[in-house]
Parts: structure tokens; sequence; C-alpha cells
């Protein structure tokens, strides 16, 4: 392995490819959660798929799953699977016919949407007691000396770099409008372990770190991924990486 500096300047520009690889799989009991709540299970939507995370898991339950992203960078690097469609498109004019999907989610996204003509476009292919679901996991938990740099990273150096939008993703879309029939979901969280290589890749998908790099202040990462990999020790040894799932569910 290259050193952790070098690494992270290179997965910078990876776009698509970067988020699909590194970025957390949802644990399988979150799709079957989604799949038991829904009025059947012919179709699933998810709004903002990126390079298919929760579609694949979907497919394991519906039908027919449908993928949309409005980035075609995204779309490229979705895997085929029999019974799931990807295309490219905004989450506020979807191409599918009304009254047709039974389950719609929208899984670490809702907070790009302009949510009142999300929800119209809801409304407007949900069948009768569809769910929808907006999904988000929040930050990132490991323990010891590593969660302490990490947390400093995340709070306070990369912080400033954040969109005004991570606010709703850290809340868990606790204080956007849902105006739907709500109800609780289960507690569930993504829980995996990663090397080092894993670990500095997901970071390197965040949106802030882009904007890190756009104000001049690269250092700030190469700084954390040097930290990190002092404390990690032997770069394939794996620790224990956690994030809670927060949903905002409702029937209409």
């Amino acid at each position: 392995m290259n050193s952790p500096s070098t690494d992270l300047r290179n997965w910078f520009d990876q776009g698509g490819q970067a988020y699909a690889r590194f970025r957390p799989e949802y644990p399988a009991e979150l799709a079957a959660y989604l799949a038991s709540v829904a009025p059947n299970l012919g179709m699933a939507v998810d709004v903002g798929c990126s390079s298919g995370q929760l579609p694949r898991q979907l497919a394991e339950h519906f039908t027919a799953v449908v993928g949309f992203d409005p980035s075609a960078d995204q779309i490229a690097h979705t895997a085929p699977q029999a019974n799931v469609n990807y295309a490219c498109a905004p989450a506020e004019d979807l191409p599918l016919q009304g009254r047709s999907a039974s389950l719609i989610t929208a899984a670490q996204a809702a907070h790009w949407f302009d949510l009142p003509r999300f929800y119209a476009e809801v409304r407007r292919v949900a069948q009768a007691n569809a769910v929808l679901a907006l999904i988000s996991y929040g930050v990132l938990h490991l323990e010891g000396a590593l969660g302490e740099r990490f947390d400093q990273f995340y709070w306070q150096e990369i912080g400033p770099y954040w969109p005004a939008e991570r606010k709703l993703v850290d809340s868990g879309y606790a204080t956007i409008d849902f105006p739907f029939n709500e109800f609780a979901g289960p507690e569930i969280a993504i829980r995996l372990e990663w090397n080092l290589e894993e670990f500095l890749g997901y970071v390197s998908t965040w949106s802030a770190l882009r904007s890190a790099r756009e104000a001049g202040h690269e250092h700030l990462l190469h700084t954390f991924a040097a930290d990190m990999a002092e404390r990690w020790g032997d770069p394939a040894v794996r620790h224990r990486v956690s994030w809670p799932i927060n949903m905002r569910i409702g029937r209409l």
C-alpha cells in the first residue's frame, strides 16, 4: 500500500467508482423490514439510488425494482440484476406510471430533493397504502483513539465544508416536513469491519472533501489520513465501524 495521503489523493477523482466500491451496504434486515410493511411486493422504487446499494437488496423481496439517480456517473456503476432497472431522473420528475409503486425509498438522498415537488411525485406514483421511507445513516462510529481522531476531523476540521443539507442527515431528517401517516420503524444499524483502505475510501466519497479541496485546504485531508494510519497500525487489520440507521417512514 502506498502512503495514505497518496492513496487518498488518488481516490478523490474516482466519482461513482469510489462510491460503488466504498459506500457501506445496508443490512439485509432493512430491505426485509421495508418489504414487510409494503402493501404488496409488486414494485419498489428507490430515488437517488446512487450506484444501487439499496435496490440490489430490495430485489430480494420485490418482483420489480426501479432505481433513479440524476447522476449518469452513478448509474454507470450499477450492477446488472434481472429484476432491477436503473435510469437517470431527478426525484421531482420520475418517469413512472401513476399508482405503480407499493414502496418508495430515498436512502441518504432526501436532503438534496425539492421536497414539496418530490412529495407530489410520491403521491402520483404511489399505490393505495403504499409506504414512503426516507432513510439515512448517522455519523460513523469508531472506538478508542481512532474514534477520537475521527470525531475531531468530522465535527471540527471538515465540518465547515459540509453543505447545509448535511445537518438534516446528522439529525436523521427529524426536522423536515413529512406529511404522511408516520409510524416508527425498528432500530437497525450498519455494522462492518474495515481495513484502512476501506475506511479512507469511504471518507473520500464525502462531498465535504471536495469542498475543502476547492477552498485550498487539502492539507487537512492528508494530515487526517496520516494520523489515522498511525493509529490504525497494520493497514490490513480490520476495525469495527458502525452507523445508526434513521428512518422517517409513513403510509400514503
